[in-house]
């Protein structure tokens, strides 16, 4: 409640309980993922609808996204179960290894709007899966990333013809569930039939000379004749 407000019901006078509040108090939501086509690089992007209340108008919001995955709030299957095995152990720790873990952070700059808006979050990503969020995404069968968006940011709007500022409320948060399908879509437009792994150089190069000594044409068939022979062993 405002100073005037406050002012108003220490003096007796009714004040409105459903009035709108006198500045923006944004709510955020969810709404929808897709890939980014034609990208240069992975990326999926997240539609947010914005709401606000007040009657202000909203200028802008600069705006710093943090998402989170919640492994907890989804269940899995046996087979995911064993996939996932490296990244939260075995089955019977999964109820103190599965804790919510960082994915990513974005910096969004709103359009200027009155009540409510809709904009894109653009999320780089990577499919190296030595890094636990990607590790995470491949290891699921199908059904849905249990996810946490956590907005915070800087809030610029009218008031009596003057430039107010003020910070996005602390505990602006929502949760989504994004499609699995989403990211074996975006993850097969830039690697199809393919996965994608860091090595170290040194590694690498110890790599190709052993690719090249055994006269193979590409790298995956050496790794593919090295684990052959370790089998055979």
């Amino acid at each position: 409640m405002s100073a005037e407000r406050l002012g108003e019901a220490a003096s007796g006078v009714s004040v409105d309980p459903g009035a709108p509040p006198d500045r923006p108090v944004p709510e955020f939501e969810v709404v929808g993922s897709e890939p980014v086509s034609r990208a240069a690089a992975p990326t999926l992007s997240f539609r947010v609808r914005v709401t606000d209340a007040s009657a202000a108008d909203v200028y802008t919001i600069a705006l710093t996204v943090l998402i989170t995955i919640e492994p907890a709030k989804r269940t899995y299957d046996d087979e995911t179960r064993e996939r996932l095995v490296e990244l939260f152990g075995e089955p019977e720790r999964w109820a103190t290894t599965t804790t919510n873990f960082r994915w990513t952070q974005a910096d969004v700059l709103l359009p200027s709007f009155t009540g409510s808006t809709e904009f894109e979050v653009a999320v780089p990503c990577t499919y190296d899966l030595e890094v636990a969020s990607s590790r995470y995404f491949d290891g699921l069968s199908g059904g849905e990333a249990p996810l946490r968006f956590h907005f915070n940011g800087t809030v610029l709007y009218a008031n009596g013809g003057e430039v107010q500022m003020l910070r996005v409320p602390w505990d602006r948060s929502a949760r989504y569930a994004m499609p699995v399908e989403v990211w074996r879509r975006m993850s097969a437009e830039h690697y199809p039939f393919r996965t994608w792994m860091a090595l170290d150089r040194e590694t690498l190069g110890r790599l190709m000379r052993r690719k090249a000594d055994l006269g193979l044409p590409t790298l995956d068939a050496c790794v593919a004749e090295l684990l052959e022979r370790g089998e055979s062993e």
